[in-house]
């Protein structure tokens, strides 16, 4: 009669591990022999870096996972940044950010969009007609720029249709540098001090659409051939031509990034808290203001503050442009 047999450790087979016996590490390459260049234009999953004044298209590395690389951002890249057809270098590494310019779809959504990075200033371009200017538009911008640590810079188009005081009296108390250009004839007047100021500097366009951004920017950069558009008759609204951030180099040196035009620009990555002292005319009137105070209730400080004068001319259109802003902050529609 046949007797079981008792097994062991010794009939058990161990099968090799096919995927290697090095244990996993968290460490990454340092990837020190990278180069580093400028991304310029993003699209379709590949980024155009300018390295050493030759253009290179570069995806991103694994390693990156989902980080935001954006124009203006200085990257580290290795593989083959050549920058001949055909070639495409990774890109490793997302250097320090000097400035970050965001913005969210409204005031309620989470979801943050980086726009620029590395940028010196934010150029807010208006027309003063065709379309009608937004000031709470301007004053949202001003908000993102001072949040970013950037310059604010207006300037204003189409002054051949409407005079641009009234509109420029808004401002005057903030000190912000405008500049202002019409067309006369063929040509438009006003450039050269557009481009004083713009030499040497990492600048953004950021405007509604039809209100000039293209053209100025093909008048600036000959080669950019960026598309342009009317304004609906109708509606009163540009036609959306520029589908996505482009850095262009300017012949004076210096860099223009023209964005897409915006309709709206919501603020949803700012702290509430944080918003009335990015309104540099109105935030000393804070200090007649009741502890926690919402600056939008009866006994708010900057009431009298704007009534005094020391908040300037326009200083009851600021303030109910800061309470729309905290209004729709907060979601209310009112």
């Amino acid at each position: 009669m046949a007797t079981r047999r008792t097994y062991d450790e010794s009939d058990i087979r161990i099968r090799p591990n096919r995927r290697g016996s090095r244990p996993r590490t968290k460490e990454r390459p340092a990837h020190k022999n990278a180069v580093i260049g400028m991304v310029t234009a993003v699209d379709r999953g590949r980024w155009r870096v300018l390295v050493q004044g030759r253009a290179v298209t570069a995806m991103r590395a694994r390693e990156l996972g989902r980080t935001s690389i954006v124009v203006g951002d200085e990257v580290a890249l290795v593989g083959d940044s050549s920058g001949d057809e055909g070639s495409l270098a990774r890109i490793v590494r997302v250097e320090n950010r000097r400035t970050l310019l965001r913005r969210t779809a409204d005031d309620t959504d989470p979801v943050e969009r980086v726009l620029v990075a590395n940028a010196d200033q934010l150029v807010i371009v208006t027309a003063l007609a065709d379309p009608e200017p937004r000031p709470r538009m301007v004053d949202r911008c001003l908000v993102a720029a001072y949040d970013a640590g950037m310059t604010p810079l207006l300037l204003l188009t189409k002054a051949d249709l409407t005079a641009p005081g009234p509109f420029l009296d808004q401002y005057a108390p903030l000190n912000v540098d405008a500049l202002v250009t019409h067309i006369n004839g063929s040509s438009i007047e006003g450039l050269d001090a557009v481009r004083s100021a713009l030499e040497g500097k990492v600048s953004v366009l950021v405007g509604h659409s039809g209100v000039g951004k293209s053209t100025l920017v093909n008048v600036l950069v000959p080669q950019a051939d960026r598309a342009t558009g009317d304004v609906n008759a109708v509606t009163g609204r540009g036609r959306h031509t520029s589908t996505s951030a482009v850095a262009l180099a300017l012949p004076e040196g210096g860099w223009v990034v023209d964005t897409p035009g915006v309709r709206s620009f919501g603020l949803a990555h700012i702290d509430p808290d944080k918003i009335v002292h990015l309104f540099p005319d109105l935030a000393p009137g804070t200090d007649g203001c009741p502890r926690g105070c919402t600056h939008d209730e009866p006994e708010c400080g900057l009431d009298a503050f704007v009534a005094s004068g020391d908040a300037g001319a326009a200083g009851d259109s600021r303030l109910e442009s800061l309470r729309r802003l905290l209004r729709s902050r907060a979601g209310d529609s009112r």
